[in-house]
């Protein structure tokens, strides 16, 4: 039984009618596949039935043991003895010997630096990182947010108005926290579409199922993406006050400074996390946002509001949906005995539903009492740097898209909007919105 207060109901959104249980999700488990597009459209069925009949299961098709109760997922988070980050970026897919030349060539390589570091040097390059993510650049970073967002939906509405139709993704939600981040981190020898395709082409090679022929294709982007890391990092050009230039300053643990390869492999995650995820959160809070009935004019004025739907959004639909981890030793979480080496995924959207911990989760709640114990960005000492700056680039892009778009309305159902369906990484691929004013 759940232990938190009942939700107050002037809170509640109103929940869309519970449709009919189809008799393919009697069994869902046993049909359960991660990259299906009938788990990426819906995956709360399976996720609902994974956390009451097997917390800890193992799936056969992916060699992961999914782990769905919060209380799980947040003690494998916290403890990282037992429970090491070692493969939290490693191919998902098995990268092909022609695949490893194409990376090869490039130089490619992604030492333990900070989401898959486990070692005693973590916390330093960690303190580094968090430095340009701390509260007080966020807020100094506001304007420049709130700057991007106008001047893109700027263009937004000037289509809308010439067309009567825009997608939200391709030309806000995707394009938003991309040249945010360039701004903030001084990224001018590049553009933002260039930066916004690495960054696609890298979360799909290492977190999806593509074919041989699919990697190659993407492992060429990498590749770019690698050498334009690495020509920055090694150019000795940075701005001293930069975070390129703080870390070619940092010392390991023992007095030596930090290599390029550890140094790329920072900026690599953080170039992606840092925008890629960020617009797959804006993407997915627009998309709910639109499909609430009478939600859409509050979210331009009333206070704080935006703030905690973002939120909500986070603990119910987060764009990173799993992160992995792996045992050190054997262990025993919720009654299962994992052996040393045991690959684990965490559902980290799937705990943000666990009735246990948030009553009513299916209920979009924005003024929801403990909606920050979900686990969309971690715990711990591995969780995400960047989360303020994700959660406040979130909230000004879905005001500031409020307000410049009153009449806009969601042009389509959420079922057939095409999904990113990788193994860590689920969001909207469009946001498509009219004009409510047009017949």
């Amino acid at each position: 039984m759940s232990t938190q207060p009942p939700i107050e109901p002037s809170l509640v959104l109103p929940a869309p009618a519970a449709a009919p249980v189809p008799p393919h999700a009697r069994d869902l488990i046993g049909r359960l596949d991660l990259f299906g597009d009938d788990f990426i459209g819906d995956p709360y069925p399976w996720l609902d039935q994974l956390r009451a009949q097997a917390p800890v299961h193992y799936d056969s098709r992916t060699g992961l043991w999914l782990v769905s109760r919060h209380s799980d997922v947040r003690r494998v988070l916290l403890d990282t003895a037992d429970f090491r980050p070692d493969n939290a970026q490693n191919a998902v897919t098995a990268l092909p010997v022609p695949v490893l030349r194409v990376l090869a060539r490039a130089g490619f390589q992604l030492p333990p630096a900070l989401a898959n570091n486990g070692s005693a040097g973590h916390a330093g390059l960690r303190r580094v990182v968090s430095r340009f993510f701390n509260a007080s650049r966020v807020t100094a970073a506001v304007p420049v947010i709130e700057r991007t967002a106008d001047e893109l939906l700027g263009a937004v509405r000037a289509q809308i108005d010439t067309e009567g139709a825009c997608d939200l993704f391709t030309s806000f939600a995707q394009v938003l926290p991309c040249r945010v981040l360039m701004e903030l981190l001084d990224i001018e020898d590049i553009d933002a579409a260039t930066l916004i395709s690495w960054s696609d082409a890298s979360l799909e090679l290492f977190w999806g199922r593509p074919s041989l022929r699919r990697q190659l294709h993407l492992a060429e982007l990498v590749g770019a993406f690698y050498q334009w890391l690495s020509t920055t990092v090694r150019s000795g050009g940075a701005a001293p006050g930069s975070l390129i230039g703080a870390l070619t300053r940092h010392r390991l643990p023992d007095g030596e400074p930090l290599d390029p390869g550890t140094a790329g492999a920072i900026c690599f995650f953080l170039l992606i996390a840092g925008q890629a995820t960020t617009g797959q959160l804006i993407a997915t809070v627009l998309r709910r946002a639109l499909s609430e009935p009478g939600l859409w004019p509050r979210l331009a004025h009333e206070e704080d509001l935006a703030e905690a739907w973002v939120e909500e959004v986070l603990r119910r639909e987060s764009p990173v949906t799993t992160w992995r981890r792996v045992t050190s030793r054997p262990v025993e979480l919720a009654g299962v005995s994992l052996p040393a080496g045991a690959q684990l995924l965490l559902m980290l959207m799937g705990s943000g539903s666990d009735p246990d911990v948030f009553p009513e989760p299916q209920q979009m709640c924005p003024h929801r009492k403990n909606k920050r114990h979900h686990l969309a960005f971690g715990a711990g000492r591995h969780r995400c740097p960047g989360a303020s700056l994700a959660r406040t680039e979130a909230a000004v892009a879905v005001r500031s898209a409020a307000r410049a778009l009153p009449f806009a309305q969601s042009a389509h159902e959420q079922a057939q909007s095409p999904m990113l369906g990788l193994l860590s990484f689920r969001a909207p691929l469009r946001v498509a919105v009219r004009d409510s004013r047009l017949p």
